[in-house]
């Protein structure tokens, strides 16, 4: 084997060519450093919070980014107040070092808040293909306070609502409500809680704690709603129901508040308010009607249950429409067997479901049977509320208990028929 021979001059030229290829590199590394930099820079000035609200309990900050970074738990606004120009005459400073040990306010004499932001502000809210969303009656029904009302004391709701102009957010803290009537009997007291909804378009729906026996609760809530421009809120309305929590049965409607944000200027600062809570808008006295088909079969012994539609169902609230579907409830000698619903049809007075139910009954014939129809009004993290009710059987009145002689004279054969829907 011959033996490898290399010259000075090859030895010379690695350090040569390490060192270029150091330079480049060094080069590279701190090109890449610096435009990773700018990216993040650029990035984070760049940056808009996501279209969300944000929930604060009792003044602490469950959001990484606190609105308010100096605030303490159960601190109060004085710094901010004091630094204030002006407030506001209809609104009101609540001052939290005055709770008492229960955490509530002492009760006092508030002055009314006037109501009459609701004419002036139901026009933009909702567009003139939509006025019959909101008829003159019912929104007189909900401006105007007769006699009985006045004298029916429902309390006071105080909140305040602030825009974020550097995060782009709007906040609204309900902090407490007073002299709400008592809505158990036995204890003459209320559990209340309180949902807030963001009118027209009923996105965005939260509802505070339930706080239990107190007509003066004191929550201190912060919802916090991203990506909501500062211009869009002149066009927004805030809708408050005020009610009672029962573990047994359907929740006690206390009363609501409207808010409609046209004409709130919210660029000085956070405004404190307080409106007095009035009787709930009453739906008119039709809840509608139902179109469903029954049909039964002797010799397999079921019940097929057609839910057709619903036509003129009523408003759930001073937004507009509904949110309906059907419940269908199996009853044997007044005992509840089986359960189903139909799917949800948003925003609609006349629904249409088109969905079959086989129901097994567990005796032969129908004498102890029942079914109830409740027609819902989907509610989004909160209880749903019944629009209407309809109960077919033996001992029905009516159109329903036609219906259902003719479904047991008749086996095996399908009939439908509209049904008027009566109260929950």
């Amino acid at each position: 084997m011959a033996p490898i021979s290399t010259s000075r001059e090859d030895f010379d030229e690695i350090p040569a060519v390490v060192g270029i290829f150091s330079a480049f590199g060094l080069v590279f590394t701190v090109s890449l450093f610096a435009w990773i930099c700018c990216q993040r820079k650029s990035s984070k000035s760049n940056k808009t919070p996501p279209y969300k609200f944000v929930h604060v309990l009792k003044g602490v900050d469950i959001y990484p980014e606190n609105l308010n970074s100096k605030k303490k738990f159960g601190g109060d606004d004085k710094h901010e107040v004091k630094n204030k120009p002006t407030v506001p005459k209809n609104s009101l400073h609540l001052d939290l070092e005055k709770r008492d040990l229960n955490g509530n306010f002492p009760k006092t004499n508030p002055k009314a808040g006037t109501t009459s932001e609701l004419e002036n502000g139901i026009s933009k809210l909702f567009p003139e293909g939509e006025k019959e969303a909101v008829s003159p009656a019912s929104l007189k029904s909900s401006t105007s306070l007769t006699s009985e009302e006045k004298q029916e004391k429902l309390g006071t709701l105080f909140f305040s609502l602030e825009y974020n102009f550097e995060k782009k957010a709007f906040v609204v803290n309900i902090k407490e409500a007073r002299g709400l009537p008592a809505m158990d009997e036995q204890s003459m007291t209320s559990d209340p809680y309180i949902k807030m909804t963001i009118l027209p378009e009923k996105k965005h729906k939260v509802k505070t704690r339930v706080l239990r026996k107190t007509l003066d609760p004191a929550f201190d809530e912060t919802f916090t709603f991203y990506g909501i421009p500062y211009t869009q809120i002149q066009e927004l309305a805030l809708h408050f129901t005020i009610l009672s929590f029962d573990r047994f049965s359907r929740d006690d409607t206390i009363g609501e508040v409207l808010i409609p944000l046209a004409g709130i200027e919210l660029s000085d600062g956070k405004m404190l308010m307080n409106r007095e809570i009035i009787k709930r808008n009453v739906r008119s006295s039709g809840r509608g009607e139902l179109l469903i088909s029954l049909c039964y079969q002797s010799t397999t012994n079921t019940l097929t249950v057609v839910v057709l539609k619903a036509r003129h169902l009523p408003k759930s609230d001073v937004s507009g429409l509904s949110d309906p579907y059907v419940k269908v409830n199996l009853y044997h000698a007044k005992k509840r067997i089986s359960k189903k619903k139909t799917h949800v049809k948003k925003c609609t007075p006349n629904a249409v479901f088109n969905e079959l139910f086989v129901f097994d009954i567990p005796c032969e014939g129908l004498e102890d049977i029942s079914v109830e129809f409740l027609v819902l009004d989907s509610e989004r993290g909160s209880r749903n509320e019944i629009i209407g009710r309809l109960v077919l059987g033996a001992s029905a009145e009516g159109t329903a208990g036609e219906h259902w002689k003719e479904i047991c004279d008749f086996p095996r054969r399908q009939i439908a028929k509209w049904h008027m829907l009566c109260d929950g």
